[in-house]
C-alpha cells in the first residue's frame, strides 16, 4: 500500500480492501444529513457532496451523483453488479444500482460508511484533485510531481466512451480517450489557478495534433474540469492568453472519468531515471507564482 495513504484498520481493511460490506443500518453516515463533503477513508480525495445524499432506507449511505472523475466502475466479481471503486487509490467504496426511481437522476450510489470520512461545510478540503491532457503523461505526471502543494500525480486516460481502456486501446484512436494525469493537490499550499498557469507553461499548447513528436488524438491538450470553479478559472486563463495574441488549441471539458494507467506507466522517468524528451517549463506568468519541492 502506497505510504501517502492512511493505514486502515482491521475493519477498514476488511470492506476497503477486500471488498466485504458493512452490515446494513450500523453505519456512521446512514442516517446522516449534514451539509460537507464526503471523502474517500484510505487516500482522501473528495467523492461525493452532501447536496447528492438522499434518504433510501436501504441501510446504507445513499448518494444520486459523484463528484466528477473520482469514481471508477467495474463489473463486480459476480457478474451481475456494477461495483464502484475510488479513482485514485482504487478502494472499495460500494454498488451502483440504476432504474430504482429514488430521485429524478434515478441512480443509487449505495456505499459503506466505513469507506469515507466527512469533511463540514465550514472546514476546508486538504485535498482536491485536476485533471490535464498534455501530450505523453509521462512527463505531465514527473512535472507536476515536482511542485509543493501537490501530492500525487497518476498518469491515466480520460475523455472517453470505453470503460477501463488499455494503453494499446488508447493508442488506436478509437476510444475517445486522451492520456491524462490526475492532479490529487492540497489547495491550502497551491491554488488551482497556480495549477493551471504551471500546465501551460510546460507544453506546448498550440500544437493541435498532438505535443512534439508525439502525434494523434490521445496526445492532444486538454482540461478536464471537476466544477463550474475550475472551469471558470480555466476559461480564464486563456482568455488571458487570447489576448496576449498567443494561439490555445487547448481543449476545456468537464471530466466524465478517469482511469488509472497501467503500473508500469506509473513514475516512468524515476523508474528508469530519464529526463521527460516533449516537456519543460518555459516562463509565460510570473517567475514567482510557485515553489518547488526540494
Amino acid at each position: 500500500m502506497c505510504d501517502k495513504y492512511k493505514k486502515l484498520t482491521p475493519e477498514e481493511f476488511k470492506v476497503i480492501i477486500n471488498k466485504h460490506t458493512e452490515r446494513p443500518y450500523t453505519g456512521k453516515y446512514d442516517d446522516f444529513f449534514e451539509e460537507g463533503t464526503y471523502i474517500c477513508k484510505q487516500c482522501g480525495i473528495p467523492l461525493y457532496r452532501s447536496n447528492s445524499k438522499f434518504k433510501s432506507n436501504c441501510g446504507w449511505p445513499s448518494f444520486d451523483d459523484e463528484i466528477p472523475g473520482s469514481i471508477r466502475k467495474n463489473t463486480d466479481a459476480d457478474g451481475i453488479r456494477t461495483e464502484i471503486l475510488c479513482s485514485h487509490c482504487g478502494g472499495h467504496l460500494g454498488h451502483v444500482f440504476e432504474g430504482e426511481n429514488f430521485t429524478e437522476k434515478n441512480i443509487r450510489h449505495c456505499v459503506n460508511s466505513i469507506s469515507m470520512d466527512f469533511i463540514p461545510q465550514t472546514s476546508s478540503l486538504e485535498k482536491m484533485t485536476a485533471y490535464f491532457a498534455a501530450g505523453c503523461f509521462w512527463g505531465v505526471e514527473y512535472m507536476f510531481s515536482k511542485l509543493s502543494g501537490v501530492i500525487d500525480a497518476i498518469s491515466g486516460y480520460s475523455g472517453g466512451f470505453l470503460k477501463n481502456p488499455s494503453y494499446e486501446q488508447v493508442c488506436s484512436n478509437k476510444t475517445g480517450h486522451v492520456e491524462t494525469v490526475q492532479i490529487v493537490y492540497n489547495p491550502n499550499i497551491i491554488s488551482y489557478e497556480k495549477l493551471l498557469k504551471y500546465f501551460f507553461e510546460i507544453h506546448d499548447f498550440s500544437q493541435k495534433d498532438g505535443q512534439g513528436p508525439d502525434i494523434g488524438d490521445q496526445y492532444k491538450s486538454f482540461i478536464f474540469f471537476v466544477n463550474e470553479e475550475q472551469k471558470k478559472t480555466a476559461e480564464k486563463i486563456v482568455k488571458e492568453l487570447k489576448d496576449r495574441n498567443l494561439e490555445v488549441s487547448t481543449q476545456i471539458e468537464k471530466v466524465k472519468n478517469f482511469y488509472s494507467a497501467e503500473d508500469y506507466h506509473q513514475k516512468y522517468y524515476e523508474k528508469t531515471g530519464k529526463a521527460p524528451y516533449c516537456h519543460s517549463r518555459r516562463t509565460i506568468f510570473k517567475e514567482d507564482y510557485l515553489n518547488f519541492k526540494i
